[in-house]
């Protein structure tokens, strides 16, 4: 009852700073009686947790893959180790001794860091079971992909049982040279096996990041090893990439077979996991002996990384007594475009630096790197970020935005050097970019500040900014000794796209540095100004210096169940220190004061959802500087919301049943108004056919007590389901877990007919359900020479040659049969061969018959 595992692994992904969530992955022997619905979960805080199967997936060969998910919040930072054990590994593995009654567990360990910011663990894209010859080299490679970005290693280990602790007298398979895991690519080699049976190994691997070790994932696989004579396919030498983000890779190859045998081959790496809509892998010919494939991949700006994509390529033959396979790999580096078009505009004390943010327009920030005078530098084909050498020092950082003002941190730059900058955009990974071109510029001196840009008055039409600046100094050291003019433009929007003047006025002493924009929108719509000065002498009228700019403080309101979260959101010189959040009083009508921030958000909890409330923001900051004014302070707009419940239901729990013979799948789930929700009204049923499909909706089911559907599947009963519960608010919940139906595959071929005439088992006919899609039906005599050859599936021979109507003589024939058939990965070559005897003789039937 509990001899049933084969391999597994544990993954992690970080949902929280402290939260995670891990998804545990076993195979097992479909054949046990042995079945876990649950497995504990030991968290390494002395902690331990319920897993709950969330997916089941059943492969050929008797193995079923488990998919179980839970989260776990732990208490802070440090070292965990999760285990996850279960009763008991399989019958027979040679190098565990007495293997049936050892317990099967997996471990993986986190660093727990907010130094080191979040962290996922890599998935493992190529699963962990496989099969070797003797005397042939065997290779496996888990196509680890790391969602972070972060760098990968691997070792070979040791199997572990009960409490993550290793298996005593575990041997490592003999090799007749040697057996090891390539630390870089993580194949693992075994060259070669020296005896046949059932092996079990496992490999560690690491994860990296700014040099120190963060993580790693321990994978256990099985491996069965098979006497044969068959030899594995070849596969091409293949060649590393390096392009920009945007850019494809696009290439042809063919893989042989020494036997002659049909080559079916499989990709997998990062770009399949990020997103399969843009990364292609097709069949272009294929014939005995040899198979061609077209790999392209259309990279976007998400896919730029520091570390490269690996991509495992798995060629498998179809040989009758033992497939076999040959991995290969190669690595893709995709390097994140540069920011255009930099310009650098001095100013008084501080650099106003623009640029375009090129082909990607919305990646996390830009890093802006100054030094004193030109560098010249240009980069390599393959190089990203600012090198040391140049002399560039990081400065400073945006979030998004493409305009940075430097000011040397509040201290101002000095007047008469010449500084240089370049700027490279920041991925998720924390990866730089392709550098900008570098510009640079001189200060200017006596250049407006601008101080306040306040909303005094919130309305749709009657909306009311109050603007002023600093008034310039050192003047006279340009020279500009006037007399001035002020010209005050706005841009809709907190970037200043879009400018129009909206007011002028001359001034001899420069002492009116306040304006009121009014009659405008300040309800809906943020505003960016922009303060020129010029010099306004006739014949020698110019722009003084870099023109002051900065926009309103502006509140988003986003509202949900009994609160309401404030995005606070500005483009400023100064810096903000701090947000005091108001909220309107019901009884009163004032606004009081209900919390402080410093962040650029803010959260109003213990409300009542369906009240409306309204709320206005006071920032605080300044320019840090001697003879600036401090505090900077400035109101939003009033901003208000009504919270509303939008918490969905509680999934449903699914099973699905396929009725091989009646060709449908039952599908029943349970009614969550009975355990966790109690305003359930729907459900939505979705299917897809192959697992790398995206979900349709298959039904809306109006009443919660309908919990049975049955499917009648057009092309294949392989496919996979999911559903979700509707609330009386039209909250959806999340799909329940995701259940795959892969069994019902037949397709036999009887041993025996009799052409003989009479109208009684005159043909052969394949025994067959509709979702083969066709064959490749080959019938040899004796001396190996084709006497018939189909498509259909049925096979329908009336046993005479091809192209005549004589019958061939009685005997025993041999066929070889390629089936295609619809599978969760699509249409799938089964290989099968066999013998027929063809019986002509008057009166003869079938012995089955009899």
């Amino acid at each position: 009852m509990a001899t049933h595992n084969r391999a597994g692994e544990i993954t992690c992904r970080q949902i929280s700073d402290f939260t995670y969530e891990i998804t545990l992955t076993t195979f097992t022997y479909t054949l046990s009686a042995a079945d876990r619905p649950q497995l504990e979960v030991q968290w390494g805080d002395n902690t331990t947790s319920i897993a709950n199967r969330q997916s089941i997936v059943y492969l050929p060969n008797f193995y079923k893959r488990n998919t179980y998910i839970v989260r776990h919040t732990y208490p802070g930072p440090g070292v965990y180790q999760i285990v996850v054990q279960d009763p008991n590994r399989n019958f027979g593995v040679k190098n565990i001794p007495n293997s049936v009654n050892v317990i099967f567990s997996v471990q993986t360990t986190l660093l727990i860091n907010p130094k080191i910011g979040k962290n996922s663990t890599p998935v493992l894209l190529n699963p962990p079971i496989d099969k070797a010859a003797l005397g042939h080299i065997f290779i496996h490679n888990p196509s680890a992909f790391d969602p972070d970005g972060d760098s990968l290693s691997y070792e070979l280990t040791v199997c572990r049982k009960e409490k993550g602790e290793p298996i005593e007298n575990y041997t490592f398979p003999e090799a007749s040279d040697t057996l090891y895991v390539d630390p870089v690519t993580g194949d693992l080699v075994w060259d070669s096996p020296v005896d046949s049976g059932i092996y079990n190994l496992a490999m560690n691997i690491y994860e990296w990041r700014d040099g120190i070790r963060i993580g790693n994932i321990e994978r256990d696989m099985q491996v069965e090893v098979y006497n044969t004579d068959n030899n594995p396919p070849v596969n091409p030498d293949f060649k590393d990439y390096c392009i920009m983000a945007g850019d494809s890779v696009q290439f042809e190859f063919t893989v042989t077979d020494p036997d002659f045998d049909s080559v079916h081959v499989e990709a997998s790496g990062g770009m399949f996991f990020i997103d399969s809509s843009r990364v292609t892998f097709t069949r272009l010919a294929a014939d005995t002996g040899f198979s061609t494939y077209a790999f392209s991949w259309v990279t976007e700006c998400e896919d730029a990384r520091q570390q490269p994509y690996q991509v495992v390529i798995k060629s498998e033959d179809d040989n009758a007594d033992l497939k076999m396979v040959t991995i290969s790999n190669f690595h893709i580096r995709v390097l994140g475009p540069p920011p255009e078009n930099l310009d650098v505009i001095p100013g008084g004390n501080s650099m106003r630096l623009t640029w375009s943010p090129g082909p990607c327009d919305s990646i996390p920030g830009y890093r802006i790197y100054r030094k004193m005078g030109f560098s010249g530098y240009q980069p390599d084909s393959c190089a990203s970020g600012v090198p040391a050498f140049t002399g560039y020092v990081a400065v400073g950082q945006t979030k998004g935005d493409t305009v940075y003002i430097d000011n040397n941190n509040g201290q101002g730059l000095m007047q008469g050097t010449d500084y240089c900058y370049m700027v490279v955009g920041l991925y998720r990974d924390g990866s730089e970019s392709v550098p900008s071109n570098e510009d640079c510029g001189i200060l200017v001196n006596g250049t407006p500040v601008i101080t306040n840009v306040s909303v005094t008055q919130t309305g749709v039409s009657d909306g009311r900014i109050f603007l002023s600046w600093m008034k310039p100094r050192s003047l006279d050291t340009i020279p500009a000794n006037g007399p001035y003019e002020y010209l005050i433009y706005r841009s809709p929007g907190l970037w200043g796209k879009n400018y129009t003047l909206i007011h002028t006025f001359k001034t001899a002493d420069l002492n009116d540095t306040t304006y009121t924009d009014t009659l405008i929108n300040t309800r809906d719509v943020s505003y960016t100004y922009k303060v020129e000065l010029y010099n306004d002498v006739p014949g020698n009228r110019f722009l003084i210096g870099d023109p002051g700019v900065a926009s309103s403080l502006f509140v988003f309101p986003e509202p949900n169940d009994n609160r309401v979260t404030l995005h606070i959101r500005k483009n400023v010189p100064w810096i903000n220190t701090g947000y005091t959040i108001y909220r309107q009083n019901k009884v009163s009508g004032l606004f009081d004061s209900i919390g402080f921030t410093s962040d650029t958000l803010f959260t109003d909890t213990g409300l009542t959802n369906g009240v409306n409330y309204c709320y206005f923001v006071e920032s605080s900051g300044s320019y840090n500087r001697p003879g600036f004014p401090e505090p900077i302070l400035n109101h939003s707009q009033i901003a208000c919301a009504v919270p509303v419940d939008l918490t969905p239901p509680c999934p449903p729990e699914l099973h699905v049943t396929s009725v091989c013979d009646s060709l449908y799948n039952a599908l029943v789930w349970n009614n969550p108004n009975n355990s966790c929700t109690d305003d359930v009204v729907a459900y939505r049923l979705y299917y897809k056919n192959f697992l790398k499909d995206p979900f349709q909706e298959l039904a809306y089911l109006s009443s919660p007590e309908d919990t049975t559907y049955i499917h009648f599947p057009e092309n294949s009963l392989s496919g996979c389901y999911a559903i979700t519960a509707v609330d009386s608010f039209d909250n959806v919940s999340p799909y329940s877990p995701i259940v795959c139906v892969d069994s019902c595959t037949f397709y036999e071929i009887p041993n025996v007919f009799t052409p003989n005439g009479d109208n009684i088992n005159d043909l052969l006919k394949a025994r067959v359900i509709k979702f083969v899609e066709k064959v490749d039906m080959q019938i040899f005599n004796r001396n190996g020479k084709l006497v018939y050859r189909t498509q259909d599936p049925e096979i329908n021979w009336n046993g005479k040659y091809m192209g005549n109507k004589q019958l061939v003589p009685p005997g025993v024939y041999y066929y070889l049969c390629d089936v295609y058939e619809t599978r969760l990965t699509g249409v799938e070559v089964r290989n099968i061969s066999g013998f027929i005897h063809v019986i002509t003789e008057k009166g003869a039937v079938n012995p089955g018959e009899k």
